[in-house]
C-alpha cells in the first residue's frame, strides 16, 4: 500500500513547539521509525504551513496514493477549501490529531475535515499515525 502522510501548519515544529503537549520528537524521527516499521508498504511524507499547497497534494494524490493519512493542524478547524479538496478524493483518508482536541479550547471541536474522512485518531501522540496506517492496512474501517 502507498501511503501519504500530509501535515498541515506548525507540525513542522514538533519536538520544539508545546513539548508538553506534542511531545520531544521530532516529526522527521518519528517518520523514520514509522517507514522502519511497514516495510512492505510505501509511506510518503510531505509538511506544509500553506493551505493552498496542502490542497495541491490532496488533488495531486488521488490517483497516485491508495490512502492518505492528513494532520491538518489547525487547519481542520477553519478550512473549508481543505474541506472541500478531501471532499473530490476518491481514496481513503484518516485524520489524525496529535493532542486530544476534546480536552483543549473548544474551537477545536469542531472539524470542517474530519467529516470528509473515513476516520478520525485524536488524543493518542505521534501513535495515532500508527493507528491509523494500520486501519488502512488491515482495512478496519470502510471505505
Amino acid at each position: 500500500m502507498k501511503i501519504l502522510i500530509l501535515n498541515g501548519p506548525n507540525l513542522n515544529l514538533l519536538g520544539i513547539r508545546e513539548p508538553e503537549i506534542y511531545g520531544e520528537k521530532s516529526f522527521e524521527v518519528f517518520f523514520a521509525e514509522l517507514t522502519a516499521s511497514y516495510p512492505a508498504h510505501k509511506l510518503v511524507y510531505f509538511q506544509s504551513n500553506q493551505e493552498g499547497v496542502l490542497i495541491d497534494k490532496l488533488q495531486q494524490a488521488d490517483g497516485l496514493f491508495d490512502a492518505i493519512v492528513i494532520n491538518p493542524g489547525a487547519y481542520a478547524h477553519t478550512s473549508v477549501a481543505i474541506a472541500d479538496a478531501l471532499k473530490s478524493v476518491r481514496i481513503p483518508v484518516i485524520e489524525v490529531h496529535i493532542s486530544n482536541v476534546f480536552a483543549r479550547e473548544s474551537f477545536r471541536h469542531v472539524s470542517l475535515t474530519a467529516v470528509h474522512c473515513v476516520g478520525c485518531v485524536s488524543g493518542f501522540g505521534l501513535n495515532g499515525y500508527r493507528i491509523a496506517i494500520e486501519s488502512l492496512i488491515n482495512r478496519l474501517v470502510t471505505y
